[in-house]
């Protein structure tokens, strides 16, 4: 390996330049913003055009509005290629993310008002929402399965994913058929900050959605967080992170694998944190990534986001390192140490916890059934992960009885009062000024 991973000691006495930079590092690239506050804004005026010139310029494909739709077709012919047992591990995967995501769905509920009338919420699914999948670097067929299977379970009527194509125009068949499976209800192969903004303005081919999920590089984080009052999000969904906290029992071999399958996603802005007492380990892992990464394909984008965006965080004690991860907030965080379920119970900021030494991050991305579609850029100090629910919309219910109103007439008329509304507490006090209201 060319690059050399810093190895840093750490005490919560004293302030380290180079940990503070690392933990506080943007959620939006300010140079990627501004590229796609123009890009937007070209989009939002001439809509399929921008869409056509921007994917030509930043894709290398030349595609006409009539081509943007990946056609039925299409998706026949994906599904030809694709072998059986793709098909059949496919077919797993969607059923454990359908059955965790059934599982965590809120239901609607109601309670009883104090004087005999009811209170509660309902939730709905939103009408049309979009998904983004990453393709430029490697076809994310997992993501197509954690993003949009989760918006059918929610019974969104219309489910629209935008993936880049390859420089002759074509999807990945895999993609096409997980997407499919999934259930899509349409499929453009658009990529980049134009997808965002098709999706987010609609333009004459592809129709202006509710809600834009799902992660991206920097070009498309900064995009979503720009159209975001045009839309809604699901969250920060950037450059993918991993921190892990071990103590002596953790095999360095495993660590180092751990750390290098976050780093290899090719967009150079990864990040990977191991926080540990013990030097001796952290020797070790970084030994063991120089030998690794030596037989892996992505070598040169794993260096590549080595340069920038691993480090090695040695403490006093591993209750430090929880508060060095907490304040990194990281999209992925492992616990490999002898009782990581007791220290599981002190994580305050992670996307999603792997718990013990047999809950590879992979574990995650690929089967378990949580999305891994995740916050990153210290976000999930206060965003959580892509569920169900992100696809529904939660109202209010309110039914009162008039034994119920009277009751609270006296405090709809202070904060009235108060407010200097004096319409709003009318409009409950002249319900008992009139002795034919029922």
């Amino acid at each position: 390996m060319s690059v050399t991973i810093p190895i840093i000691k750490y005490s919560p006495h004293k302030a380290l330049p180079e940990l503070e930079q690392f933990l506080l590092r943007p959620a939006v690239d300010p140079e990627a913003e501004a590229t796609a506050r123009r890009v937007l804004d070209d989009i939002r005026q001439t809509g399929d055009k921008a869409v056509r010139t921007y994917t030509q310029k930043f894709n290398g494909v030349d595609l006409t509005p009539a081509r943007f739709v990946v056609t039925r077709e299409e998706q026949q012919a994906a599904s030809d290629q694709v072998d059986l047992s793709f098909k059949r591990s496919t077919s797993e995967i969607y059923s454990r993310i359908v059955r965790f995501g059934k599982a965590g769905m809120r239901k609607d509920w109601s309670m009883a008002s104090p004087k005999g009338g009811v209170l509660g919420e309902k939730f709905t699914p939103l009408d049309r929402v979009g998904a983004y999948i990453p393709g430029g670097a490697a076809p994310l067929v997992s993501t197509a399965l954690m993003s949009v299977a989760l918006a059918k379970v929610a019974g969104v009527p219309e489910i629209v994913a935008c993936t880049p194509s390859d420089a002759n125009g074509n999807v990945d068949p895999f993609l096409v058929y997980a997407l499919e499976v999934a259930g899509a209800t349409e499929i453009y192969r658009i990529g980049g900050i134009q997808a965002i903004g098709a999706m987010a303005y609609g333009t004459a081919t592809i129709r202006k959605v509710q809600k834009i999920v799902g992660p991206g590089g920097p070009y498309v984080t900064a995009a979503k967080k720009l159209v975001y009052g045009d839309v809604d999000l699901d969250m920060v969904a950037g450059p993918s992170e991993i921190a892990v906290l071990a103590d002596e029992t953790a095999v360095p071999a495993h660590v180092a694998a751990d750390l290098l399958s976050q780093l290899e996603h090719g967009t150079g802005h990864e990040k990977a944190l191991l926080v540990t007492p013990f030097m001796a380990m952290a020797t070790k892992v970084q030994a063991e990534m120089e030998r690794q990464v030596a037989t892996l394909s992505r070598r040169e984008a794993i260096e590549k986001a080595i340069t920038t965006g691993a480090l090695f965080v040695v403490v006093d004690h591993l209750d430090t390192g929880m508060d060095v991860v907490n304040r990194f907030a990281p999209e992925h965080f492992e616990i490999m140490t002898k009782e990581p379920r007791r220290w599981l119970q002190k994580v305050k900021n992670a996307g999603a916890v792997f718990v013990g030494p047999w809950t590879p991050e992979c574990a995650g991305d690929f089967v378990a059934g949580p999305s891994h579609v995740l916050p990153t850029g210290g976000t999930a100090a206060y965003f959580s992960g892509l569920t169900v629910d992100s696809f529904r919309k939660r109202i209010s219910v309110v039914a009162y009885t008039r034994a119920d109103l009277l009751e609270t007439l006296p405090l709809i008329e202070a904060m009235g009062r108060v407010e200097g509304l004096d319409a709003h507490a009318r409009s409950a006090t002249i319900r008992f000024d009139n002795p034919t209201t029922p």
